[in-house]
């Protein structure tokens, strides 16, 4: 194991991978990566949309399944699950050694279901089935329209990765739905202790845009590239608050695990700042940071592990107050990158199936 990965992880922080292909799972870069300390993966419909529409190494199934009659969206998701069983597969003994927190491999329900309770709720349902690995994590957008969806599976035992987590207020309402789905499930007499979820907050998308924010209103500079791991903190805190107390102490006996924080969307987008910025300011136990693959190694390079998530939260709160001073309304910030969180994923997965279905039609005839 990498000594800067162990590092993280004996501050009790974890490191996903966000990248998959079957590229990397045939030469063995998977592996290496599990070896390196890595502990789980996540996927999203542009990752898929670069390793199938583009590449070479789907070209086989895509013919067999075309000349099979499949639609692209069916091409799609038979590619996909195969890819995530293969590498539920390869992480089922860092699942197993973890007794069940770590070692996930996640995939995502259509984006375009993120505003669509029945839908999502169809979605998951079918991918938890046809993964079929104890090691899954069916990937939810944290809606108010998903919200709901995601207690009623964490009640029926499925893992779920909330994503595209931006606002305090929407952290808070996923978390409770994931205590109220283990509060269900184990009133209905189901185990609780391999029920498995994290609540993915992005981050480095909230300083692209507050940084703008900033800029045009003629703030102080020294406001800008503060914002994203401020509010990240400020979420912590509020994980504290929902993971301790009565309520979540009696769900613990029974062997419940908690809700992670995991940080997504921790690439730098401003060569300014530190390229391993939104790792090194979001260390602490309990969470997880999954990082693109140049993240990782830049760390691995020249990260610095401390514990610094809860290190200075009156600090936070000073800055989150001088932005709103400033003009910046962060509810509007976070509810504006939700929308285009959204409508991102869905204009990759629309790109992906229509490079599916020009594969599948050319290879069809």
């Amino acid at each position: 194991m990498d000594a800067r990965i162990a590092a993280l992880l004996d501050q009790g922080q974890s490191v996903w991978q966000d990248d998959i292909s079957r590229d990397m799972i045939r030469s063995g870069e998977i592996q290496k990566i599990i070896d390196t300390g890595i502990r789980g993966l996540t996927s999203n419909p542009s990752i898929f949309e670069k390793a199938i529409a583009t590449g070479t190494a789907y070209d086989e199934d895509v013919k067999r399944l075309a000349r099979e009659g499949k639609s692209a969206a069916e091409i799609f998701q038979t590619l996909a699950v195969k890819d995530i069983q293969d590498t539920c597969d390869l992480f089922l003994p860092v699942y197993t050694a973890s007794n069940g927190t770590d070692g996930f491999v996640s995939i995502e329900v259509s984006p375009g279901a993120a505003r669509d309770a029945a839908r999502t709720r169809t979605e998951a349902r079918e991918l938890w089935k046809a993964v079929n690995r104890p090691n899954v994590m069916i990937k939810i957008p944290g809606t108010v329209e998903g919200s709901p969806v995601i207690e009623e599976m964490i009640a029926e035992g499925i893992n779920i990765n909330v994503t595209l987590l931006f606002s305090i207020d929407a952290y808070d309402r996923v978390a409770r739905a994931y205590v109220n789905g283990l509060e269900r499930r184990k009133a209905a007499g189901h185990a609780i202790d391999r029920v498995a979820s994290v609540a993915s907050f992005f981050v480095s998308r909230v300083d692209s845009l507050v940084d703008k924010l900033l800029d045009e209103a003629g703030a102080n500079p020294d406001l800008k590239g503060k914002a994203a791991v401020a509010n990240a903190q400020l979420a912590y805190e509020r994980f504290g608050e929902i993971f301790s107390g009565p309520k979540w102490d009696a769900l613990a006996a029974s062997g419940a695990q908690v809700q992670r924080p995991l940080w997504a969307s921790t690439s730098v987008k401003n060569p300014a700042y530190r390229d391993v910025l939104y790792v090194e300011e979001l260390v602490g136990p309990h969470t997880v940071n999954t990082m693109p693959r140049p993240t990782i190694a830049a760390f691995i390079d020249h990260g610095v592990a401390a514990r610094t998530i809860d290190a200075d939260l009156p600090a936070a709160k000073h800055l989150m107050n001088e932005i709103a001073s400033a003009g910046i309304d962060m509810a509007k910030v976070t509810a504006q990158l939700e929308e285009e969180g959204i409508a991102s994923f869905v204009k990759s997965f629309d790109t992906l199936l229509a490079g599916v279905e020009g594969k599948r039609a050319a290879m069809a005839s």
